[in-house]
């Protein structure tokens, strides 16, 4: 049988597919039926094959049906964070030319900002649960059929990622051409070694859904029959919980949650069964080694690391116990990724020596940058992408990372781009110039750091100026990317052609860390 959602769930109607927050349980039949009236909603407002829809919702069935029925009417979906402001998220409403909307009726607020700023039509806006002045999720679905479209075709997510021009692009792939019900969409969980066979397996899904890698390891799950829990807000003891109630074997983690994890109480730990865990799949971010081995200690060798993108460059994968031999590295490329180290010049190096890393997977469509083809030129070389990553293979071909993309901020497994922050604090009133970076944070990872030069005149009373931007910066940028820290200098550093050396800025707390990054 065929790894999809459709199939199985056709042919095992009463199993469970996905558990709520609330714990409810929602069979393969009622989602399956909520998905072909979903499909059938988005045709009637006259989707077609490659138009596009957005959502902005919490982990939830309600997340996933959408998914599942844009994927198999050809339709791209692209999933907002929840965490954005009003002109973030109407950038990128507009920018994907989505031609409905669902939402939550929690962020009533900030999408009725975008909603007024783009003039989106409130009739192709669909919440769940009641929101002013917009439709129902259930509008759409209310007496449709519950049976499979006509003419299926498989759909694609794309996720938006941020740059250093400052605006968020969409990664963007061509439709398949494949037949929905010929096709196995639950491959990805083959790379951890997750056999077809495994039929009881129970995956939750504990960070947000919008992100690419949840995603892309929940939806193989979906597609082989493996019952989800979709955990709305990630706690610690809940997830522990949630682990041994159900009998958890699959999971997404990012470094953060490690941390918090492992600082519980001891009493709280040993609370829990965890034995049924069989893969904890962590990437998105570098993962401390003290706190890798800690997690391995106490779940035993089922973490599963990974290098990988939004646009789908990398493909590395490490098991624990490769990595208790090789520690630090993000594995050796798998299946048909091939994985090299070039310099400037394109030249690939040798074993041990840092470059550009650039990676190619035979059989996977090449990825664009919506609306931007420079800056998808400027990724690829010959038939190999790059995200700008820095590091090197060693003698094994195992990966090491030692630098990233420029400037990129990875706080908690979040991409944070500077230029996005800049972008916005240099229209401040009192603000000259402004660098923003990341300095070193013992639970996230990173956190945010801006280095301003005022303007003549500007008051010198540095926490007022401190919470004067931050006030101005509240409400135009997602808090999540609000600066934790705020430096003022009399002039920042840059070349005779405006260069701005902001490694002179960032360096000094790197200092004495592992890798920089």
């Amino acid at each position: 049988m065929p790894d999809n959602f459709w199939t199985i769930a056709a042919a095992n109607p009463d199993k469970t597919a996905i558990v709520d927050n609330d714990e409810r349980s929602h069979s393969n039949a009622d989602v399956l039926a909520t998905v072909n009236q979903l499909s059938h909603g988005l045709r009637g407002l006259g989707l077609e094959r490659g138009d596009s829809i957005a959502a902005m919702l919490p982990n939830s069935p309600e997340a996933l049906e959408v998914y599942l029925a844009m994927q198999q009417i050809g339709l791209y979906l692209t999933p907002i964070n929840y965490h954005l402001v009003g002109p973030e998220i109407a950038y990128i409403l507009t920018d994907c030319e989505a031609k409905a909307f669902v939402v939550h009726q929690r962020y009533a607020d900030v999408v009725q900002q975008a909603l007024e700023e783009t003039g989106f039509p409130a009739d192709r806006v669909f919440s769940v649960g009641e929101m002013p002045g917009v439709n129902r999720l259930a509008d759409l679905t209310d007496g449709q059929p519950t049976t499979a479209p006509a003419d299926r075709s498989l759909g694609v997510i794309m996720n938006y990622t941020s740059g250093t021009t400052g605006r968020p692009k969409g990664v963007r792939r061509q439709l398949p051409t494949t037949a929905v019900d010929e096709t196995d969409l639950g491959g990805a969980l083959t790379g951890y070694n997750v056999g077809r066979d495994e039929t009881d397996n129970v995956h939750l899904l504990a960070c947000p859904w919008y992100h690419t890698a949840p995603m892309v390891m929940v939806a193989p799950s979906v597609h082989r029959g493996h019952v989800v829990f979709t955990m709305d807000r990630f706690d610690p003891e809940r997830a522990l919980q949630l682990v041994d109630r159900y009998r958890v074997t699959i999971t997404h983690l990012v470094p953060t949650q490690f941390v918090r994890l492992l600082a519980l109480p001891d009493e709280v730990k040993q609370r829990y069964d965890v034995s049924s865990l069989r893969h904890v799949i962590h990437g998105a971010a570098p993962c401390s080694p003290e706190v890798k081995r800690r997690m391995i200690e106490w779940f035993g060798p089922v973490l599963d690391e990974y290098y990988a993108s939004t646009e789908g460059v990398g493909g590395t994968i490490i098991f624990s116990d490769e990595w208790l031999a090789k520690p630090g590295s993000v594995g050796k490329p798998r299946h048909t990724t091939t994985i090299v180290v070039m310099d400037e010049e394109g030249n690939i190096l040798p074993a041990g020596q840092v470059g550009t890393i650039y990676s190619t997977t035979a059989g996977r469509e090449p990825f664009e940058y919506y609306k931007d083809p420079e800056k998808t030129a400027k990724s690829r070389r010959g038939e190999f992408r790059t995200v700008g990553d820095v590091g090197y293979l060693d003698d094994d071909g195992y990966l090491f990372l030692s630098d990233r993309k420029s400037d990129m901020i990875i706080s908690g497994g979040v991409n944070i781009y500077p230029a996005e922050i800049e972008s916005v604090l240099i229209t401040h009133p009192r603000v000259a110039d402004v660098a923003v970076f990341g300095v070193p944070n013992p639970e996230w990872g990173e956190e945010v750091k801006a280095v301003v030069e005022l303007l003549p005149g500007s008051p010198t009373e540095p926490d007022a100026m401190r919470a004067d931007i931050l006030a101005f910066l509240s409400g135009r940028i997602a808090r999540y990317k609000l600066p934790r820290s705020i430096d003022f200098m009399d002039a920042l550093p840059r070349d005779p052609n405006g260069k701005l050396y902001k490694r002179r800025l960032r360096d000094p707390y790197w200092a004495g860390q592992q890798r920089a990054i």
